[in-house]
């Protein structure tokens, strides 16, 4: 970007102003964000719903491994579409973690009404985790039908036609 300056303010002195400096930084590969945050929302998610044995590293390749610990300003080479049929059958299996936990979560949110879930986590206000986990389906390079069908099946195995069916 060009940016134009009055005479007036050549002459001044003193530090770089901030415009000057963000226009000084490299600029980020935004993919390499994309792949950042799936990582932390993944990690977000085995926290928020104390999945045990999930190992995180092992939801990607080995390309995908390496280009965590890269600069966000470098090119890296993030997974390609042929992806290794383990790899997709531990993703969904997370997934399928991640569904089912959260409606277990809804479920005896809604029989305990003394303590709702806005309650315990405010900062989760309005998340809706299974649509998350399609969402990070995608990411992933899985169906996401496989997530809203499993979704499907967990409401109404909780009793929860009514949302089931919706």
């Amino acid at each position: 970007p060009v940016l134009d300056t009055e005479d007036a303010w050549v002459s001044v002195e003193g530090p770089v102003s901030i415009v000057e400096l963000a226009l000084e930084q490299k600029r980020i590969h935004y993919p390499l964000v994309e792949h950042q945050f799936v990582l932390c929302t993944i990690l977000y998610a085995i926290m928020r719903f104390s999945l045990k044995s999930v190992k995180p590293l092992s939801l990607f390749d080995s390309k995908g491994k390496n280009a965590f610990f890269k600069d966000l300003t470098s090119i890296q080479l993030l997974p390609s579409g042929d992806m290794d049929p383990n790899v997709l059958s531990i993703r969904q299996q997370f997934l399928v973690k991640v569904v089912s936990a959260a409606v277990q979560t809804l479920c005896s949110s809604q029989k305990d009404k003394e303590a709702s879930e806005e309650e315990l986590f405010p900062f989760e206000k309005g998340k809706n985790w299974p649509t998350l986990a399609a969402d990070l389906a995608q990411y992933l390079q899985l169906s996401e039908d496989v997530v809203k069908r499993h979704y499907v099946c967990e409401l109404y195995s909780y009793g929860m036609d009514h949302l089931g069916e919706e």
